[in-house]
Formats: C-alpha cells, structure tokens, sequence
C-alpha cells in the first residue's frame, strides 16, 4: 500500500505540492523531499503553520463527531487533499457501526491518486475529481450519486480549503448552489486563514507566507470574519449558524479537546484561523 502510494505521488515530483505539505504539517508520510524542503522555509516565515495545520485538522475531526453526534451519516469533503491522518472516513471507522458514507473532492492528480489508494476496500467512501467549484459535476459524478443520498441528511466540509480559491471565483454562489442540494438536518463547516489577526508583526508573517504559496499550484487568500460571516448569512435563510457563530479554532466544540496538549497548542493558534458550522431547519 505504502508503494502504490509513492508511485501514485510521483505525478507531481518537480514542485512543492500544497497537499504532501500539509500532511508533512500533520506528520504524515505521503510527502517527498521538495515538500519538506519548502515546508521548512514556510516554518521559517510563519513558525505557526505547522500548529494551524494540526488545530485545522483537530476542529474537522471534531465537526465530523459532533455531526455523528447529530445523527448525521453522509458526509461530502470539499478540498480534501491528500488522505492524511484523521480522515473523515478514519474518524468514523472509529466512531460509529453504524452504515456512513463519504464522498472527497478534490482536483489535483496527486491527491486523488493517493486517495483512490486509501480507499482501497472500501464501498463506502469514494473520491470526485474535479474542482470543487464545478458543483454540478460533484453532484452528477457516478460516486456521489451512488454514494450519498440527498433527501437525507448532509455534512459538508470546506477545511482550510477556500483560502485557495481567489476573487475571481464566485465563493458565496458556489456555496449557495451546495447549500440547495443538501437536505434539512445537513451541515455546512467552513475555516479560513484571517486577515484580521490583531497583532501587526503576526500579520507580516502570515502576509510573507501567503507571498510565498504563490510559487505552488495552490496561490493563498487571507479573509476577515466579516468576510466570512457573509458567506454563511449567503446560504439562505434556512440555514443558521451553530453557537458559537462564527468563531475561533478552539471555541468550537472545546469540550471535545481532551488532550491538553493540544488544547495548549489551540489556544496559541487562536487568532490566525475563522470557523464556523451551519445547520439546514427545513
């Protein structure tokens, strides 16, 4: 498995890839030496990501359970990137017995192929690949339609993903259409690198590693909650937002942060990172 997953990485040796960086940042073994190479002069301009990246991936574990939790048991991954640690479809394994389903999307040919690996055996998680803004394509494609059912509820995930998508894109329309095709009960969670972040030298750093993601496939976009706050109010007027609202990494759910470590650790990431999760009532 292990081999099948190099081979499927080398599409793309001769760049950093945002996504084998990003497992690199979890500690995950699907990256190759370019990427811990540029990972490192990243650590250098911004010495946080590595942390945000651990806090981004332990608030989408937590919106995963909390949506279990909810009775929730069809889940849509926008922008999943390379199956690191913590999957959705490991978290639920974990979790639950009960029948799940999970549908990744993602473009990139590196991601899919290493997913397509990951997924090996398993009928009840499959990858889309295509851009997550081609809603009519995730929602047509043979996967989603044979894995999830839409007159049930959803949980649709936008993790550290629509920092990569710039102004050009049509961001609050493209939720929009997703939040129409998702049944009552269904659930919207979203993160994004801030803008706003209070302290001037922090906003330097984060502003000199946004620069430097222009040289990947993936060029980076800092917003303000305001921004994001928008977008959720865009969903329409039956969705709403869960409490806390629009908020900070570990304000979310901060009663499933068991190990102080990280609890530690999310306290420090605080300023840098928006989140939210809404809810469809009928």
């Amino acid at each position: 498995m292990v081999g099948q997953s190099r081979n499927a990485a080398e599409l793309d040796v001769n760049r950093p890839n945002p996504g084998r960086i990003y497992d690199w940042f979890l500690g995950g073994n699907s990256n190759w030496a370019i990427d811990r190479v540029f990972g490192e002069r990243l650590l250098g301009m911004w010495p946080q990501i590595a942390g945000v990246a651990r806090q981004n991936r332990a608030f989408m574990q937590r919106a995963v359970v909390d949506a279990l939790d909810s009775g929730i048991r069809q889940f849509l991954d926008l922008g999943s990137g390379i199956p690191t640690m913590g999957n959705v479809h490991e978290i639920l394994q974990l979790r639950t017995s009960d029948p799940v389903r999970v549908v990744y999307v993602d473009n990139e040919p590196v991601a899919a192929a290493h997913t397509r690996v990951n997924l090996q055996g398993t009928d009840w998680a499959g990858i889309v690949q295509t851009d997550l803004l081609n809603w009519r394509e995730v929602f047509a494609d043979d996967t989603t339609q044979h894995l999830l059912d839409l007159d049930q509820p959803v949980c649709l995930l936008a993790v550290s993903v629509l920092q990569f998508i710039g102004p050009e894109s049509d961001i609050p329309g493209v939720l929009r259409r997703y939040s129409e095709k998702l049944a009552p009960g269904s659930r919207i969670a979203m993160t994004h690198f801030a803008s706003d972040v209070p302290d001037p030298e922090a906003r330097m750093a984060m502003e000199r590693f946004r620069t430097e993601c222009d040289v990947t496939p993936n060029p980076l976009w800092l917003r303000d909650r305001a921004t994001i706050t928008d977008w959720f109010d865009g969903l329409g007027d039956q969705w709403s937002l869960l409490s806390p609202g629009v908020t900070q990494l570990p304000d979310w759910r901060p009663d499933l942060i068991t190990d102080p470590k990280s609890a530690a650790e999310a306290e420090k990431m605080r300023p840098y990172v928006w989140c939210g999760i809404a809810t469809r009532s009928n």
